[in-house]
């Protein structure tokens, strides 16, 4: 009989290295043809098949979630009615390099073989450093977090003021109730000089970028907790946020939302 004592919960010999967080906007009148190629595609050719690529998720902003989205002067997404399409890649601890080096080579040999879409624009698209989680106890650890399938993420992006350290940002988010299911802080990596054609990320050397998924009615519960954290995180003097963006799972295989977006 196996020993279901055997399984160290509190072990995790699978650990989050990092992340590629990519925000595109398909161009008006090709948003099908674009959400074809990407699931059918460049969610596996440009990403999946890559060694130490360990999960991957897609979420759309349809136009109901454009609407809540703040600030609207967002430097991440100046337009808020785009930005519509975002894909998560989790990459394992002690890969990363490696990952990197692979995803550049191969954006060039999918160029080279007709393999890429040329109808759409780069949003936000930076390859992150995984920093901490946020989690509930014996809860959903943060290297399921993709493969948890919640039905929504939410997308915080903030500026630590003057004299405030990332670990003061983390502490303030922790003594808040938890935002969602499971919760993932990331630091950004600046582009390689050799980034696909097109890719385009604002970013700042200091921005932390969370990505909380959040398994019950967002919409529904978005006042309560999404809506004020701006004001708050900037009451507590401890910087701004600079996007905070709620989207929802795509449903793989069905062209589900496309006609949502605007």
């Amino acid at each position: 009989m196996q020993d279901l004592g055997s399984g160290k919960t509190t072990e995790r010999p699978v650990r989050l290295g990092g992340a590629l967080v990519t925000i595109v906007e398909p161009h008006k009148g090709h948003e099908v043809e674009y959400n074809r190629w990407y699931e059918r595609d460049h969610f596996y050719a440009g990403c999946m098949i890559g060694a130490w690529n360990i999960s991957g998720a897609r979420f759309v902003a349809t136009k109901d979630l454009k609407a809540l989205r703040y600030p609207s002067d967002s430097p991440v997404i100046p337009d808020p009615t785009t930005g519509s399409y975002l894909a998560i890649y989790w990459v394992l601890a002690g890969g990363f390099g490696q990952w990197m080096q692979w995803g550049s080579e191969q954006v060039k040999w999918l160029h080279e073989h007709d393999r890429m879409f040329t109808e759409r624009d780069h949003v936000h698209t930076l390859m992150y450093k995984f920093r901490t989680q946020f989690e509930a106890l014996d809860g959903v650890p943060v290297e399921l977090a993709l493969d948890h399938r919640s039905p929504y993420v939410v997308v915080v992006i903030g500026e630590p003021s003057a004299g405030t350290s990332l670990d003061d940002v983390d502490a303030w988010f922790r003594a808040q109730p938890l935002l969602g299911a499971v919760g993932a802080e990331l630091t950004a990596i600046p582009l390689p000089a050799d980034a696909a054609s097109g890719v385009r990320a604002d970013s700042a050397e200091n921005r932390f970028c969370q990505l909380w998924f959040v398994d019950d009615d967002l919409p529904a519960t978005w006042g309560d907790r999404f809506a004020s954290l701006g004001a708050d995180f900037g009451e507590a003097g401890l910087g701004k946020l600079v996007l905070v963006a709620p989207f929802r799972a795509t449903v793989p295989g069905t062209d589900t939302y496309t006609d949502e977006l605007w």
